[in-house]
């Protein structure tokens, strides 16, 4: 179905983006009435202010103009002299509302998982399936074909198709021996993984993709995969940066996205969920978002709720607070910093986008 990749894209920002940063915002809100810190307003977008929907508790329910999430404002947010407000209640109360935002999208994903699993999901096999071999590539003189499976390098097992490219991208300018199921055949094939390649390629020359299946579980079972999903997600966000550092993936395979990325590859996910008649492209892609944007927010940054836990951590260490004044003005850097580099990012995302129209 094609409804048009810029059209996919913002439907992709209203159904996916915004409504995790609702959720995000609402953990914050949740846990700090629950502590009974006041807020002053909980807001669905950002403002200007297009309605008041109503009050309850002392704090305004509000509907504004711009489309972006939502937000939520306590009282006394770095003001310990506000009676009730956030600054002025405990470490743990302020630790607390601090880590909900992002407890609240790591709950999200972890739901949205579960339901991904009970509606049918791919389910991930052991081995890596080729999905391309580009020609004169070292792949191609190997004997490699597409529609091949890679069960093994050198005897050790593949799990999961990204250990091949990790195993690859550790072995350049050596020989590898791939245990390679071709239909009903077991084949040996050497290949050597060259040191350079031209852009766009790989050491071998092939594009893989992982070998999967098609299946629904009941709750218990949907509940278990998405245990297991999560923890592999999880593992990734450590293991692909370490693996940058250690220069075992080179860093242009990598590059952060913006809000407009995110929104293209959205776009993309829902145009798969139509073509397929199937709703896993989606959930699958909102689980990850929510994931990476809890992930994110607890990087010990300023002006994310990970700096302002290093801040009530140092408190806690030090025995007193740090100045009001000078925390204040460490985030107002933290965020501007921030600031820059998101509309660095935005710019990239749209002159190189990541999926072409």
């Amino acid at each position: 179905m094609d409804l048009g990749g810029t059209g996919l894209s913002v439907l992709a920002f209203f159904l996916v983006i915004g409504p995790l940063i609702l959720v995000h915002e609402l953990g914050h809100f949740l846990v700090a009435r629950w502590h009974g810190i006041r807020v002053e307003e909980f807001g669905i977008g950002f403002p200007p202010r297009m309605v008041t929907l109503f009050e309850q508790g002392g704090t305004k329910f509000t509907l504004n103009w711009i489309p972006l999430g939502g937000f939520m404002r306590p009282a006394g947010e770095d003001d310990p002299s506000v009676e009730g407000g956030l600054a002025a209640a405990s470490k743990r109360a302020r630790l607390a509302v601090l880590a909900a935002g992002p407890i609240a999208n790591f709950l999200l994903a972890f739901l949205l998982l579960v339901l991904m699993f009970m509606l049918g999901a791919p389910e991930e096999q052991p081995g890596a399936s080729i999905a391309l071999v580009e020609p004169g590539s070292p792949a191609e003189r190997a004997g490699l074909q597409p529609g091949d499976i890679i069960l093994s390098a050198d005897d050790v097992p593949i799990e999961q198709y990204t250990d091949l490219t990790h195993y690859i991208f550790s072995h350049v300018g050596e020989t590898v021996i791939l245990t390679v199921q071709r239909g009903d055949e077991m084949l040996d094939l050497s290949i050597t993984p060259r040191t350079e390649w031209p852009e766009g390629q790989g050491p071998t020359g092939i594009v893989v993709q992982p070998v999967v299946e098609i299946k629904r579980h009941g709750l218990f079972g949907a509940t278990w995969q998405a245990i297991k999903e999560f923890g592999a997600l999880l593992k990734a966000f450590i293991e692909v940066p370490a693996a940058v550092i250690r220069e075992q993936i080179p860093a242009r395979y990598l590059r952060p996205i913006s809000i407009v990325g995110i929104s293209q590859l959205g776009g993309q996910a829902i145009g798969a969920s139509f073509d397929q008649n199937a709703a896993w492209p989606i959930i699958q892609l909102t689980a990850f978002i929510s994931l990476a944007l809890g992930v994110t927010n607890l990087l010990p940054l300023p002006a994310l709720d990970g700096g302002r836990i290093l801040f009530v951590l140092i408190e806690a260490i030090r025995g007193r607070r740090v100045d009001p004044q000078r925390e204040t003005l460490v985030h107002f850097i933290g965020f501007a910093l921030l600031l820059t580099a998101m509309i660095f990012f935005i710019y990239l995302d749209i002159v190189d986008p990541l999926v072409r129209q």
